[in-house]
């Protein structure tokens, strides 16, 4: 197969010549987010004949039309892919011409959903956000609006492949607005499966002490804040505890009754003007808040901010997690001056609440109202957390907006491999040939709810992807819940099993991030890992590569 090449500066799409034949292949996450249209709008704009489908192995394309144009074509499908799109390759072979003039949308093939990858949940784009801010549009004010460039994805699926019957939009049948947008090619929400209106999708609803409260559930919701209250709000991967960042008293309010007694809160700002009002921001640390993973970022704050988060929000610490409004219901919400603080709505160690029976009876006592929806959420993911450094972006936490996006590995895995994590902040993985797909962020493990997530999430993903692990690798320490629920599974599958040394894990990480294949002298200082002689150590020196190690110190 031939790697795609650009087309050379100034050829012509439109160029005369006899007419050619491709079949393209594009792999990554172009599933679900409106990559088949897109598609079909770039084979009409450089007049080709042929067809696009979904298979197992992401998208196939079969373009006709002269050498220039499907060059053309061959560059701009990974030059103007949609921004939820991941295109990992494009590859083309030539094949013989058919005649074709009319470019088809076609179904996809029994078994499509093999090989493919799951889209993350993505912040509400700015075609949406214009749709639900325009007074003249029929989604004015609606909180549910997306279309296949945003919107969630991985929060509502129960199964592949992505279709509305396997999420929990299956209960809300289009109204003919939606399905007409729905079946048109040339629509951005063509194939956007949870589509929907005021007409025929989901809608709030605001419970306080128990009853429903009359009136515009978002109104009466953003007065509660206003009056200083805690509002628990129910967003795209969970609820979140939601005050008046400002008030001193609204704040430790909030930390009192969650218990949560210094650890710095998150805060959600109305726009790109009040977080700069209260931190300083670089281009790449603005690129990220404003990206569709939407992720809380860690600023520097401002000294002379004029308007600054109360002391509270973060006690005596030089930086701010800050993120921007991602769904729509936090567009209408929040008023572009607003802070808000937004924080997950668990008790502390506990994973983020995300049903709602749980979010009624458990919230009673710490929030003064609950705003709550009727789309189900399927899979609890909290907010992702990063931070810039002189090395560049860094990781903190990686959740909503990036799982379970897969990372790239520098090699070949062969034998799929589900690695258990630790026992604090954990996440799994699970390899998959070139892919290790990691688990969002699912938290301590002691506690016997994140407990129950770990092995519900590993299931999903084993579901998801297609997976059955022929080997179990767990950190050497004998008491982590994720090596005993490891070793639990390899006697009763029977499946081989690997100890990993706790800060050898740490290294070989970085290692296979980067792609080092030396042996490197590896710093890991994370606190405690269980050593090889049985002893507990706050951090060691190893001469290690990805594969092995010998402790200095």
């Amino acid at each position: 197969m031939t790697d795609c090449g650009h087309t050379t500066p100034g050829q012509s799409p439109a160029s005369g010549g006899a007419r050619e034949r491709r079949a393209f292949r594009v792999s990554g996450i172009v599933q679900g987010v409106g990559f088949r249209p897109f598609v079909y709008r770039l084979a009409v704009q450089y007049g080709l004949g042929g067809w696009v489908l979904n298979d197992s192995a992401g998208v196939g394309i079969e373009a006709e039309g002269t050498a220039a144009a499907l060059d053309a074509f061959a560059d701009a499908l990974r030059r103007e892919a949609p921004l939820a799109a991941s295109v990992t390759a494009v590859t083309f072979t030539d094949v013989v011409p058919q005649g074709e003039e009319d470019f088809r949308i076609l179904e996809s093939p029994q078994g499509a959903a093999a090989r493919t990858l799951v889209s993350p949940d993505l912040a509400v784009c700015a075609d949406c956000r214009r749709e639900i801010l325009s007074a003249a549009d029929r989604r004015h004010g609606y909180a549910f609006t997306n279309c296949t460039n945003c919107g969630p994805r991985y929060s509502i699926i129960r199964g592949v492949p992505y279709d509305r019957p396997l999420t929990s939009m299956a209960p809300f049948q289009m109204c003919p607005a939606c399905q007409r947008e729905y079946d048109d090619p040339a629509d951005r929400r063509f194939h956007a499966q949870p589509n929907a209106c005021a007409v025929c999708g989901p809608s709030y609803r605001l419970i306080v002490d128990g009853e429903e409260a009359a009136g515009d559930a978002l109104v009466a919701a953003r007065q509660v804040v206003a009056d200083g209250g805690i509002l628990a709000v129910k967003g795209i991967g969970g609820y979140h505890l939601a005050c008046d960042a400002r008030s001193e008293a609204a704040v430790t309010r909030l930390r009192r009754r969650k218990r949560r007694e210094a650890k710095a809160l998150a805060v959600m700002a109305g726009s790109m003007e009040t977080v700069r009002g209260l931190c300083t921001v670089s281009a790449e640390e603005e690129r990220w808040l404003t990206s569709p993973a939407a992720p809380i970022v860690l600023l520097r704050r401002r000294v002379d901010a004029l308007d600054a988060a109360a002391e509270e929000v973060a006690p005596g610490n030089a930086y701010l997690g800050v993120l921007l409004p991602y769904a729509p219901v936090h567009l209408l919400l929040l008023d572009s001056a607003d802070l808000w603080v937004m924080t997950s709505a668990n008790l502390s160690g506990e994973p983020i609440i995300y049903e709602d029976d749980i979010a009624v009876h458990g919230l009673a006592g710490i929030v003064d109202a609950i705003l709550v929806h009727n789309r189900e959420i399927v899979h609890r993911v909290d907010d992702s957390v990063l931070r810039m450094t002189a090395g560049g972006r860094q990781i903190v936490r990686r959740s909503r907006g990036f799982a379970p996006t897969p990372l790239a590995l520098p090699f070949d895995g062969g034998t799929s491999v589900l690695a258990g994590g630790a026992e604090l902040k954990n996440t799994f993985c699970l390899t998959r040939g070139w892919e290790a797909f990691l688990s969002e962020h699912i938290g301590d493990l002691m506690e016997h709810a994140v407990l129950c997530s770990y092995e519900e999430t590993i299931a999903h993903y084993e579901h998801f992807f297609e997976v059955r692990p022929a080997l179990l690798a767990a950190d050497l320490h004998p008491a982590y819940l994720s090596t005993q629920y490891m070793r639990t599974r390899a006697a009763r599958e029977g499946l081989p099993l690997v100890s990993v040394q706790h800060h050898h894990a740490h290294i070989a990480a970085v290692l296979a991030e980067h792609d080092v294949r030396a042996r490197v002298l590896g710093v890991a200082l994370d606190g405690t890992g269980y050593g090889a002689d049985g002893a507990s150590w706050g951090g060691e020196f190893l001469a290690a590569d990805m594969a092995d190690y010998e402790r200095l110190a």
